[in-house]
């Protein structure tokens, strides 16, 4: 027997739940992947919804419809609901927003799974909610693409390979190439930064780098032990050969002792890339916050070292490591783990 199945949305200027169309489905939506013991929950969930919560016809549709796409998602992962996990939630909500789903409706699909599976807790079906301190759409950002360290590793190996075709200048090309590199993911450095450093400001037997940035703001910033390597490599050898006997304040140079060009450096890491996935500057930039803050580094020395003005614009590589985070909460704060309390008399 055919079902109308309604999918909804929202009003641009509305809160309240649409219907804005029907598909006239050959079986019933919540039976499709599902066991009959998850086919049972889901029923008395509904039933909850409609006896116990009073909920109306329509909203008690759009909690269904929201599970049924759940439970595609799940099946795909050859899960089911009742075994669900956080990350299958977290994954669910990125899919949507890759189909360009709205915050909104992310939101509402979010509330209609932490109502079901607060529904199954309550009535002892399942242990764990996977809902649990996963945050509300209103509250995700746009986290800035960060590379992998083998993927930053396989990038500076591309660009420590001579090109072929120019012998007398390959080599220090390359040593060039692959001490930006270094330097970009190191220090973390915006490409109008990395390409304004003078000889003057690298301070290599103390490890840090004095840089200008947005505003003629000056700090210093640490660098790594590859940095200083390849940076040390790159000044004793390729520098001179790409000066060809010229004067240039600048650590990085173009042949002829030439300024390099921002258009330049994109167009070197990119190359760098060309076998995995593309590359940009402003990429080790933020895989150098990234993973520094995945390690365990604090919103302030980030901040200090990205050069950002207000530690707001640093808070948004929190989210990162957000699992991490609470697990360290949980671990060290003297409340951060439930206690069970002894008697029930007060």
């Amino acid at each position: 027997m055919a079902v109308d199945v309604k999918v909804f949305g929202f009003n641009k200027n509305k809160s309240d739940c649409t219907n804005v169309a029907i598909y006239r489905l050959p079986y019933p939506p919540h039976t499709k992947h599902m066991t009959p013991a998850s086919q049972r929950v889901i029923t008395g969930f509904l039933d909850y919804l409609k006896v116990e919560k009073g909920l109306a016809p329509l909203s008690v549709d759009a909690y269904e419809a929201d599970l049924v796409q759940f439970n595609a998602f799940l099946a795909d992962r050859r899960r089911e609901p009742l075994q669900a996990r956080r990350e299958d939630v977290r994954a669910f909500m990125k899919q949507l927003f890759a189909n360009a789903v709205s915050d909104r409706s992310v939101a509402r699909k979010l509330s209609a799974l932490r109502h079901f599976y607060k529904y199954l807790l309550l009535d002892r079906i399942i242990k764990h909610d996977p809902t649990l301190d996963i945050d509300s759409p209103k509250q995700w950002k746009v986290l800035p693409k960060s590379l992998a360290i083998g993927e930053i590793d396989a990038m500076v190996a591309s660009a420590s390979r001579e090109a072929p075709g120019d012998s007398k200048l390959a080599p220090a090309l390359a040593q060039r190439d692959c001490a930006l590199l270094e330097m970009l993911y190191a220090a973390g450095l915006r490409v109008s930064e990395v390409i304004s450093v003078k000889l003057e400001d690298l301070k290599l037997d103390m490890g840090h780098v004095l840089v200008r940035g947005k505003g003629d703001k000056e700090r210093i910033v640490p660098l790594g032990r590859g940095a200083q390597n390849a940076i040390r490599f790159y000044i004793e050898d390729g520098r001179e050969a790409l000066l060809n006997e010229r004067v240039s304040p600048l650590l990085f140079v173009r042949r002829g002792g030439g300024k390099l060009t921002r258009q330049r450096v994109w167009q070197m890491v990119s190359q760098s890339s060309s076998q995995g996935r593309h590359a940009s500057p402003h990429m080790l930039r933020h895989s150098c916050a990234t993973h520094m803050v995945e390690n365990g580094a604090d919103l302030r020395t980030v901040q200090t070292i990205l050069g950002h003005a207000d530690v707001s614009t640093t808070q948004i590589y929190t989210h990162v490591a957000l699992d991490r985070l609470k697990a360290v909460h949980r671990q060290f704060h003297p409340r951060g783990k439930t206690k069970k309390v002894a008697g029930g008399q007060g």
